[in-house]
């Protein structure tokens, strides 16, 4: 996160000197005696430059003193600094030197430098006052973006488990069933939504940020090769790092390919502990992006028509590839192929 009150770098010590200002508000006397100090050194390099200097110019030293005294410690070492420099410049700069005479001209030069020095310290304690805010402010955004997070972070955890409850709950009624179609069914709708639940810890992201697609296709394979207890599988994901995925996107175009990985090691790896299942993914020249699912299992059953095919996972995948105004094809061959193409964004 950057930015400051004053645009800089949080972490810079510079900021964060910037944001102690004033110092001294709890060590009044070393303020002062830093103060004085100043108007000090001010007067010194007066005197040392007198030579050099055309007449007509008392004050030349001692507003860079008024100005640095208000800056560091405050409006009332600024005033102390004002009063003091004001009343030196008098005395042992302005005709006759080191004596107290009040004329029309010392009146108006005094009177100009006072409004001048008013003007200093009312400026620099307006804008320390309004960077004092800013960082409030920007501590009070901190603590709400983390109160945002963990509230996130909250409700992705208390959806993903409550989506593992339920699907805990339909194993547990498929047990009571003795119907093989409708245990099946039970089956078929628990592991689904054990998925769902599994992709959305996956999804975790409070800021709404592109999702990583090689990374969240290899996580979401490895577990579902974990799932289907086949050691043997040979999972691999081919994909350029640099394509990003909207994250409303992320759980169809996951649902579509957890279904091609699992039907890839269900159906066409059946009956082997060992196989190869790949995915890959192709940025076309148009800009939409092609997902394959292949294996080198038994390939597709004779006469297959994806379009009259009874799979519910099958007819799922296709449904949810026209939410996301995609297409979604199987195809034979030396191996078969799940393609899911999705438009470019």
């Amino acid at each position: 996160m950057a930015g400051t009150g004053l645009g800089g770098n949080l972490a810079s010590p510079w900021a964060q000197l910037l944001e102690r200002l004033p110092l001294g508000r709890d060590r009044p006397m070393l303020a002062y005696g830093c103060t004085l100090a100043i108007c000090a050194v001010s007067f010194s390099v007066r005197m040392l430059a007198e030579p050099l200097l055309p007449a007509g110019f008392p004050y030349v030293s001692f507003f860079p003193a008024v100005i640095l005294s208000t800056f560091l410690f405050g409006v009332r070492p600024g005033i102390l600094a004002g009063i003091l420099c004001g009343l030196i410049a008098w005395y042992c700069f302005i005709p006759p030197y080191f004596a107290v005479k009040i004329t029309g001209g010392i009146v108006f030069a005094l009177g100009f430098y006072s409004v001048v020095v008013v003007i200093d310290i009312l400026l620099i304690d307006w804008m320390q006052r309004a960077n004092r805010r800013l960082a409030d402010e920007r501590e009070r955004s901190e603590r709400l973006a983390e109160r945002g997070e963990l509230l996130f972070r909250e409700l992705q955890h208390r959806v993903s488990n409550n989506l593992q409850v339920v699907s805990g709950l339909l194993s547990l009624q498929m047990r009571g069933i003795s119907d093989e179609t409708a245990r099946l069914a039970l089956d078929d709708a628990a592991r689904r939504l054990a998925l769902i639940g599994r992709i959305h810890r996956q999804l975790y992201n409070p800021h709404g940020d592109q999702l990583h697609l090689a990374a969240f296709l290899t996580e979401l394979g490895a577990d579902l090769v974990e799932a289907s207890g086949k050691a043997g599988v040979d999972f691999r994901v081919e994909a350029p790092e640099d394509i990003d995925l909207a994250p409303e996107a992320a759980v169809p175009m996951a649902l579509i390919v957890a279904e091609a990985v699992t039907n890839a090691i269900e159906h066409g790896l059946a009956g082997r502990e060992k196989g190869e299942v790949l995915i890959e993914v192709w940025q076309r020249k148009d800009g939409s992006l092609d997902i394959d699912v292949s294996d080198d299992g038994a390939g597709l059953p004779s006469g297959f028509d994806l379009a009259t095919t009874d799979s519910l996972g099958l007819r799922l995948a296709q449904m949810l590839a026209r939410q996301l105004r995609g297409s979604f094809i199987l195809s034979g061959g030396t191996r078969t192929v799940a393609r899911l193409r999705l438009p470019a964004h």
